[in-house]
C-alpha cells in the first residue's frame, strides 16, 4: 500500500510540473494568435533598381516628381501585401513592410479601451495560476521527500490538492477570458492592426494543454488522499471489532456463554481469525466441550 501510495504521489508531482513549465512557457511568447493582416503597398522610394514586391514602383526614369505623369501597373491584389502577425497576453507583433524584422506593440493599447479591464484580469488570473500551481509542486515535493507521521504527509497532501484544484481554475478563467478578449479586438480593433485572417497557434496550446495536466494533477492527488482517508477508516473498523469481540470474551465466564459468543463472532475473513489467535486467547478444549466419558447414562426403560 505504501509503495502504491509513492507511486501516485510521483505522478502528482510530475503532472504538476508540466503543468508548471507549459504555464511559464506560455505566458511568456507570444504565439497564442497568428495571422495576416492586408494592407495596401507604400510607394516606393530612392533609385528604381530593381522590381521590389513590398512597394508600387513608379513608371519613367525613377524621378519621383508630382509634375510628371507617373504610371501604376499594379491592379487588384497586387496592390496590397499581407504582413504576418502574431499576438500573445504582452505583446502584438507584425512584420515590417519591407519583410524584414518585426514591430511588436503592447496588445494592452491594441484591444479597445472597454476590453482593457479584461485583458488585467487576465493577466492578473495567469499569473496567480502559476503562482498557486508552484506552490502546490513545492507541497508535493515536501509529501514525497517526507518520511515521518503519515498524518502530517495526509494534511500536505489535502493543502495540495486544494491548491492545485484552485490554480486549474483560474487558468480556465484567464484563458477563457483572453479568448474573448482577443475576438473582440479582431471586430472592434484599431483598422491599422486588425487581421483578415488568423487562428490560434502553439502558445494557446501550450495553456491548454497546461490546463489539462493542472486537472490531471489535481485529481491524482484528490483520489490519493481519499483512497488514504478510506484505507485507514477500513482499518480502524477492523480494529474495533477485534477489541470488542476479546473484551466480551474476557468478561464472560461460563463456557457455555463462551461458546455461544464465539459462534456468534466468527470471524469474517482469515486475516480477523489469524489475529485472534495471534494473541493467545485460545478457547481451550476442556472449557468448550465436555468429556463423553461424564455424561450420565440414560435412564431407558427395561422391555420384555
Amino acid at each position: 500500500m505504501g509503495i502504491d501510495r509513492r507511486r501516485r504521489a510521483s505522478l502528482a508531482l510530475t503532472l504538476n510540473f508540466v503543468a508548471l513549465f507549459l504555464a511559464v512557457s506560455a505566458l511568456t511568447t507570444s504565439y497564442w494568435c497568428e495571422g495576416t493582416r492586408k494592407v495596401v503597398k507604400p510607394f516606393c522610394t530612392g533609385p528604381a533598381t530593381a522590381k521590389r514586391s513590398f512597394c508600387i514602383g513608379f513608371n519613367g526614369s525613377g524621378v519621383n516628381d508630382t509634375r510628371l505623369v507617373q504610371y501604376i501597373w499594379e491592379t487588384g491584389d497586387d496592390k496590397y501585401v499581407l504582413r504576418k502577425f502574431h499576438t500573445g497576453i504582452w505583446f502584438s507583433c507584425e512584420v515590417n513592410i519591407n519583410m524584414s524584422g518585426e514591430k511588436c506593440r503592447s496588445f494592452l493599447y491594441v484591444a479597445p479601451s472597454n476590453e482593457r479591464g479584461v485583458l488585467w484580469l487576465c493577466i492578473v488570473a495567469e499569473c496567480l495560476y502559476i503562482l498557486l500551481l508552484a506552490t502546490g509542486g513545492i507541497l508535493m515535493s515536501i509529501e514525497v521527500c517526507h518520511f515521518g507521521n503519515v498524518i502530517d504527509g495526509l494534511k500536505l497532501n489535502a493543502f495540495a490538492a486544494i491548491f492545485t484544484v484552485l490554480s486549474g481554475l483560474l487558468g480556465m478563467v484567464a484563458h477563457m477570458m483572453f479568448t474573448t478578449a482577443f475576438q473582440l479586438t479582431v471586430s472592434l480593433g484599431p483598422e491599422d492592426w486588425k487581421p483578415q485572417s488568423w487562428d490560434y497557434s502553439w502558445s494557446y496550446i501550450l495553456a491548454w494543454t497546461s490546463f489539462t495536466a493542472c486537472m490531471a494533477s489535481s485529481v491524482t492527488t484528490i483520489n490519493r488522499y481519499t483512497k488514504t482517508i478510506l484505507e485507514f477508516k477500513h482499518k480502524r473498523r477492523n480494529i474495533e471489532k477485534n477489541l470488542k469481540i476479546k473484551q466480551k470474551l474476557l468478561e464472560l465466564d461460563s463456557p457455555e456463554q463462551v461458546w455461544d459468543m464465539y459462534i456468534s463472532s466468527v470471524p469474517s475473513t482469515a486475516e480477523e481469525l489469524l489475529d485472534l489467535s495471534s494473541n493467545g486467547r485460545k478457547l481451550s478444549n476442556t472449557s468448550i466441550f465436555l468429556d463423553l466419558n461424564d455424561l450420565p447414562e440414560p435412564q431407558g426403560e427395561e422391555y420384555c
